[in-house]
């Protein structure tokens, strides 16, 4: 026991840290995941909604907060049952994604790794079954340092994790893990190899034979049968590849743009998934921003979800010299952790990304 005591304490410690480490530098995102949670659509708690961003800090600093306790061994008792609250919490909201299909990806790892909702599910289980065994064993849990030490460590993660926190709320995650992390192509990030594994399906082909209903399963192939065809059902057995870019759109007049913008050799986006819970201060630097580009030969094109009466709005108050394009939120979601942030492209590659906060570092050669 106390050897699987010890394995489990630094199994679950180290997985808590950089689980929640990872979440850290991205608490805004973890904030968007939260929010699909909270919709109406899954767990009807919409009201929870306007305080995704302080719910996603708090979670994933008691997530590393914990990790650091238990490799310390320091307030065992607070520590376990507060282990065990999260991974029950957590493995109910996998369990409710998978079973009823209603969030695709929980975001356990952010960006830097996609796991299914089964396989979420069953990495929760996982690590419940090590939290119950530390349960059992928690006698074997002593601390490392003294009581002292344990304390000034326990403030010192607090502290750091803080201002990490701060630092990535008011920037962008130090630590991008997303396709449209700097330097990557935009165009490419959308290709699907020749060779790319592609979906299987199953289809259940219901008939009326002799009066009786028949169903015969096949992969796509419509089956030969003696009788009246009812109706088919499609599942899912196995997915086919998607590329890290897909439903990437830059519509003007609905029309899609962005085959075009992407061969520009200079070109600023202006990104703001929901001009409603903009920044509007930031568009005066922006106004700015925008006019000295222009000035060295790039083209400056904004890009958000709103309607087109909004984007109207704003470009008039604050004398916006640049056309605003339609784009899907999710995927300004996912371009820019700032509302507004801008990028500056070259034939489709990522040359710069800023937060609204970091405008003056932008270079227009």
């Amino acid at each position: 026991m106390k050897y699987f005591v010890a394995v489990s304490r630094i199994f679950v410690g180290l997985l808590f840290i950089i689980s929640g480490f990872i979440k850290l530098n991205d608490p805004v995102g973890f904030s968007f995941k939260l929010e699909e949670y909270f919709s109406f659509s899954v767990l009807n708690f919409p009201s929870l909604e306007p305080h995704a961003l302080k719910i996603s800090i708090l979670v994933v600093i008691l997530e590393v907060l914990l990790g650091v306790l238990l490799l310390l061994g320091f307030r065992v008792k607070f520590t376990l049952w507060s282990l065990l609250l999260m991974i029950i919490g957590f493995t109910f909201l996998t369990f409710y994604s998978a079973y009823f299909n209603k969030v695709t990806d929980c975001g356990c790892f952010g960006d830097a790794l996609k796991l299914t909702p089964w396989e979420s599910f069953t990495k929760d289980v996982i690590l419940l079954l090590f939290i119950l065994i530390l349960f059992k064993g928690q006698k074997y849990i002593s601390p490392i340092f003294s009581a002292g030490v344990n304390r000034f460590l326990t403030l010192l993660a607090v502290l750091a994790s803080s201002v990490f926190a701060y630092y990535v709320l008011n920037h962008l995650p130090a630590i991008d893990f997303r396709p449209y992390k700097i330097g990557a192509n935009i165009e490419e990030g959308m290709i699907v190899p020749e060779d790319a594994q592609k979906a299987v399906f199953d289809y259940a082909w219901k008939f009326k034979v002799n009066g009786e209903e028949k169903v015969i399963v096949t992969r796509g192939d419509y089956p030969t049968v003696d009788g009246e065809f009812l109706d088919v059902e499609t599942t899912e057995i196995a997915s086919g590849y998607e590329p890290p870019i897909h439903d990437f759109t830059i519509e003007k007049d609905g029309v899609d743009r962005a085959d075009e913008l992407l061969q520009e050799p200079k070109l600023v986006m202006v990104v703001a998934y929901d001009l409603s819970k903009s920044n509007y201060k930031a568009f005066e630097e922006i106004k700015k921003i925008a006019e000295e580009a222009t000035k060295n030969g790039y083209k400056v094109i904004g890009m958000s979800a709103s309607s087109e009466d909004f984007t109207l709005k704003l470009s008039k108050e604050y004398k916006l010299a640049f056309d605003f394009y339609f784009t899907d939120q999710t995927t300004l979601k996912t371009i820019v952790r700032s509302n507004p942030g801008v990028l500056v492209l070259e034939k489709g590659t990522i040359k710069q990304k800023v937060h609204y906060n970091d405008l003056d570092e932008l270079k227009f050669n």
